[in-house]
């Protein structure tokens, strides 16, 4: 019998009342000293009906901040502040694990602090432009490459962040090895230049995320750990001339060892079927990603392509998808122009189907 988006799931050491994932999403809400806030609270506790909650990307250390008015998980002070965040939304019965970001040459200096630096595995700089408070659009800064023994330091800030993360009640983390950012800028060749053991080979660009897996599993037990990809993504200027065998090899090396899940969005080449690459290649829990309401979701699960799905976008105007869902109702429309704003405006305000329904409100009614 095919399972449903409302069964029970376990991913690893990882229990899910149900089968629906928030996705993690960047909504720039951070407070001073880059804090979950309040709203963070609220937010993350209205759409705890998810079985599983994958929180924003967060840096591990100041040096993987690259956008404006995101969080991190590096000082005690971010800790303490993600506690009333977890706290907040497990109570309301959902489990909830950390997108670890670091982006590496995805940044500017406008939004980093003082003594934070960019860096990648080679000085290559990004095309494109990226939002700063003050300043506007302004164009990527170009990174240091790192040494040798800086990437060994690097991977230790992963695995810090993730025992930090433990210690502010998450149920394990998810390294975001997509979008450009650091991990995939050391498994591409347009992005990775190195000849010393980090880069060349296929094998060798492998080693710097496979190690940071490791490393952070080691940490926190593999069973708390998850592995965000999508293979042939072109976003913040990357490019793979065969992602088919660059995220075969990954997963190769990642399968052995025993992963909560594997989190992978559909591939934006027609031509790559993402979601069958993964099922060969990793053996272990699929969450899938990227375009899913309802109809095709529970599709999906009853195909076999993954063991549950995760939303993104309806989760922002839906903070009761889950119910929304199971009982067939209309989903609401976001509105883009609050995606990244400060306040609570088009983050905590969009209601419930349930509310609208107290106050007669049709959801097509409502004025944003």
């Amino acid at each position: 019998m095919s399972a449903s988006l409302f069964e029970p799931l376990r991913l690893g050491d990882i229990a899910l009342s149900n089968r629906i994932v928030m996705a993690p999403m960047t909504r720039s809400r951070a407070g001073a000293g880059d804090l979950p806030t309040a709203l963070h609270q609220t937010y993350y506790a209205q759409r705890a009906g998810a079985g599983l909650i994958v929180a924003e990307g967060t840096y591990p250390s100041r040096h993987g901040k690259g956008y404006c008015r995101t969080p991190g998980i590096e000082t005690a002070a971010q800790i303490d502040a993600w506690r009333e965040v977890t706290g907040a939304a497990r109570s309301q019965g959902a489990a909830m694990v950390l997108q670890l970001m670091h982006v590496g040459r995805i940044a500017s200096r406008h939004n980093k602090a003082a003594d934070a630096q960019t860096v990648a595995p080679s000085a290559i700089r990004a095309r494109g432009t990226i939002y700063a408070d003050g300043h506007g659009l302004v164009g990527m800064e170009t990174p240091r490459a790192l040494a040798g023994h800086e990437i060994v330091a690097v991977i230790d800030e992963y695995r810090q962040a993730a025992v930090n993360a433990m210690a502010a009640g998450f149920d394990g983390v998810e390294l975001h090895c997509s979008s450009g950012y650091l991990p995939m800028q050391f498994l591409l060749a347009c992005a990775n230049r190195r000849s010393d053991g980090y880069g060349g080979s296929l094998t060798a660009r492998l080693r710097f995320v496979v190690e940071t897996i490791e490393a952070i599993a080691g940490a926190i037990g593999p069973g708390r750990v998850g592995v965000r990809i999508c293979p042939g993504n072109p976003f913040n200027d990357m490019h793979d001339e065969d992602p088919a065998a660059t995220y075969g090899a990954l997963l190769d090396a990642v399968a052995p060892l025993g992963l909560a899940y594997l989190h992978v969005s559909r591939s934006p080449d027609p031509a790559l079927d993402a979601f069958a690459l993964a099922r060969r290649h990793f053996g272990g829990a699929l969450i899938v990603n990227d375009g899913f309401d309802g109809a095709s979701a529970t599709r999906a699960l009853a195909d076999g392509i993954g063991q549950a799905v995760s939303f993104a976008r309806h989760f922002i105007a839906n903070p009761d998808l889950p119910a929304r869902l199971r009982h067939g109702a209309s989903l609401a429309t976001f509105d883009r122009s609050l995606l990244y704003t400060p306040g609570g405006r088009g983050y905590t305000d969009y209601p419930a189907a349930a509310e609208l329904a107290a106050c007669g409100v049709r959801e097509g009614g409502l004025q944003r």
